[in-house]
């Protein structure tokens, strides 16, 4: 009898033992499945604090099958993790025959019960591969200081407008908006084909799960931030993986004044940045970008970088090479306390750009004025 197993879900776990179980049982409870679909590799790296033990205890319990990996290696970091996790999970679909989806979520996390099926209704719906939002886990959240939360609620508040005025000047017809764009690895969700078509997970210490998204969208696949995929993320102050989100969380607490993250700039410069990738777009649309360099001229980007940029085949590089390359184009990300204003100001900003959008979009196209006989034509 065929294998129904279609869907992975992959987790590297490396000292879990406060939190693996909740996990487990939030991802063995999911729902609108058909038996068999899914299967979980438990990806078990250096752990030195009974966390096997539990997973071992908790196995018999769980309704989908699972596959433990353990294994101790010195140079371990969370790209090598993750990477290990998700490659197993492209193994366990390949053996039984299915293209599949493979899944990854962190073992500090808690998925809800419609985490896999809203996945895979974004990926049925045309995309490549689906990053979710993320939440702090609400009784952990509640034990941090108040200026943090207060600090949160005012970055997602800038992040929803300022993505909103992205999706309207550069949009993209596989991410349309309502959008966000959050990129972590305690939610992704990726077409094996395309995992495999980029070379699988970066194999970085550190924003493994960034330059994933980075290298889909560079070629071409189409990733959808969908806001109705979220999962409940750990508020812990000491995580596993230096850099991480519980080192964010906790240098925030330490110096409530800390850089936003770098995407969030003021209005103005991100007006200026959404135009010019919209602008590059429709350059490679038009067959224009290697003819005329007046576009990197006015970026600052030397002749021979510009020149080897519009000879990259795909428009999703060459916007990324752009970004990289031009001195104009720098992130300035804000301090927190511009962000009350900045939030005033994209306020003022977006409605006058959803009425030019829609003006635009609804001005008719004039058909080619017929020539009309002179009176004397036929005199």
């Amino acid at each position: 009898m065929p294998s129904l197993l279609d869907t992975v879900i992959a987790v590297p776990v490396r000292n879990e033992v406060e939190r693996i179980a909740a996990c487990l049982r939030a991802i063995d409870a999911q729902e609108g499945l058909a038996p068999g679909r899914l299967g979980l590799v438990l990806f078990l790296n250096n752990c030195t604090d009974g966390t096997p033990e539990i997973v071992a205890g908790l196995l018999p319990t769980l309704s989908i099958p699972v596959r433990v990996i353990e294994t101790t290696y010195a140079g371990a970091h969370a790209g090598w993790a993750r990477r290990a996790a998700m490659d197993a999970g492209a193994a366990w679909l390949d053996e039984a025959g299915a293209a599949g989806t493979l899944l990854t979520t962190d073992a500090d996390s808690r998925v809800p019960p419609d985490w896999v099926a809203t996945n895979l209704a974004a990926l049925d719906a045309g995309a490549d591969a689906v990053a979710g939002r993320v939440e702090l886990i609400p009784e952990e959240a509640a034990l941090l200081p108040p200026s943090l939360p207060a600090r949160g609620r005012l970055e997602d508040t800038y992040d929803a407008l300022i993505t909103e005025m992205e999706a309207r000047i550069d949009p993209d017809p596989s991410d349309p908006w309502p959008c966000h764009r959050t990129t972590i690895g305690a939610s992704l969700s990726v077409r094996r084909a395309a995992y495999e078509a980029v070379g699988g997970m970066p194999e970085i210490p550190l924003g493994e799960d960034g330059a994933f998204v980075a290298a889909l969208l560079e070629r071409g696949f189409r990733v959808r931030h969908d806001r109705a995929v979220r999962v409940w993320i750990s508020a812990r102050l000491t995580g596993r993986a230096p850099g991480g989100v519980a080192d964010t969380i906790r240098s925030r607490c330490e110096e409530p004044d800390a850089l936003c993250d770098a995407r969030m700039e003021a209005v103005p410069r991100a007006l200026h940045r959404y135009a010019w990738r919209a602008r590059l777009r429709r350059l490679h649309g038009q067959g224009r970008l290697a003819h005329d360099l007046a576009w990197a001229r006015r970026l600052a980007i030397p002749e021979a970088e510009a020149r080897r940029i519009a000879a990259l085949p795909r428009v999703g590089e060459i916007v990324a090479a752009v970004d990289r390359a031009s001195p104009r184009l720098a992130y300035r990300p804000l301090m927190p306390r511009q962000l009350p204003g900045q939030i005033r100001l994209a306020r003022l900003v977006l409605p006058a750009l959803r009425l030019a959008l829609r003006l635009r979009r609804a001005k008719p196209v004039l058909p080619p004025v017929a020539s009309v006989p002179s009176a004397t034509a036929d005199a």
